[in-house]
């Protein structure tokens, strides 16, 4: 797309400037006084439940990542559609959130901690905190959760349409997504190293297999074989049942085995794929297929904490809700 306008540099800079306002009001351990038990109460819940269920892992690190690139990571996806959260129709009823799985999970921890220490503990720090914990649990990577974010209380149906990539998106629309919540290139590419324990539904990437420009053929950039595979499984374009992994073979283990299959044109959706066709990017997944698992483990963990970040509310802002599919 070129250089972005004027418009667009200003929206961005002003984020960023409200991001690092925002970035100092966090810290480990917020909770410390207020609620020393709240972290290993997360914690616990999460060793004691993801073993048994641990595809909920890639569930709660996309509701963190959905949550945030709306309205920041203020706990708003988890709003539901009632005249109180000053929405008809919230975040959560939003299609590319129908596909969310995790909120009986995050309602579960959040009525523990209440019980703990009643409107302390905000739902976007539970979020947030699931998110990594759950990863740790089935061997990925750990990163830094500061706490002390507050919960908004406005969620928007229209919003989550803008504001969340899709799976269509070609590279630079991805860009200018990912800008616009003052995370660059190589956050993008880090980021969707997540789709490594990831799946997709055949709707999400079945116009690659069928219709890819409306003229009933197949997207060139797919590998041939890969596509003869997932034809197997997705057997139409109106398929919205079945589930693909993303990194077949390995969805429950988080390591490099997705990036090595963008190189190899084997990304699912067309948003992976894109990864691939910007030079600065694919020469970063290269070096990261050829390193130790443990770079990816560190560099994936510092782009996690800068998503954290993203337009969080804090102080006075918002609120600490009792309940997290609700306003108080």
């Amino acid at each position: 797309m070129g250089r972005m306008n004027s418009a667009m540099v200003i929206v961005v800079m002003g984020v960023l400037a409200i991001a690092s306002c925002a970035q100092a009001q966090l810290s480990l351990g917020f909770y410390g006084q207020s609620c020393p038990n709240a972290e290993k109460i997360v914690l616990d819940y999460v060793r004691s439940r993801i073993p048994k269920a641990p595809s909920l892992a890639a569930a709660l690190i996309r509701m963190h990542f959905h949550d945030c690139f709306v309205r920041g990571c203020d706990g708003s996806v988890l709003l539901n559609s009632t005249k109180i959260a000053n929405a008809s129709q919230t975040e959560k009823v939003s299609p590319p959130n129908l596909s969310i799985r995790g909120f009986g999970f995050i309602d579960g921890i959040k009525a523990l901690i209440e019980k703990e220490c009643p409107g302390v503990v905000s739902c976007a720090d539970i979020v947030a905190l699931a998110a990594r914990d759950s990863v740790v649990t089935i061997g990925g990577p750990s990163w830094s959760v500061p706490t002390g974010r507050r919960d908004g209380t406005v969620s928007n149906f229209t919003e989550a349409l803008f504001n969340l990539p899709p799976p269509t998106f070609n590279f630079a629309n991805l860009t200018v997504a990912y800008a616009s919540k003052g995370l660059n290139i190589t956050d993008l590419v880090l980021l969707s190293g997540a789709h490594t324990i990831g799946v997709g539904h055949c709707t999400s990437f079945s116009n690659r297999l069928y219709n890819f420009t409306g003229r009933g053929d197949q997207d060139p950039a797919l590998d041939s074989n890969y596509a003869a595979r997932l034809k197997q499984k997705c057997t139409s374009l109106a398929d919205n049942v079945t589930i693909v992994e993303m990194d077949p073979g390995s969805v429950r283990t988080f390591d490099l085995g997705y990036y090595s299959l963008l190189l190899k044109r084997r990304g699912l959706f067309q948003s992976d794929a894109a990864l691939t066709t910007n030079a600065a990017a694919k020469a970063f997944i290269t070096k990261l297929v050829s390193s130790p698992p443990e770079v990816f483990f560190q560099l994936f963990a510092g782009a996690m904490e800068k998503m954290g970040r993203i337009e969080v509310k804090t102080g006075s802002a918002g609120e600490i809700r009792r309940n997290c599919a609700l306003v108080n």
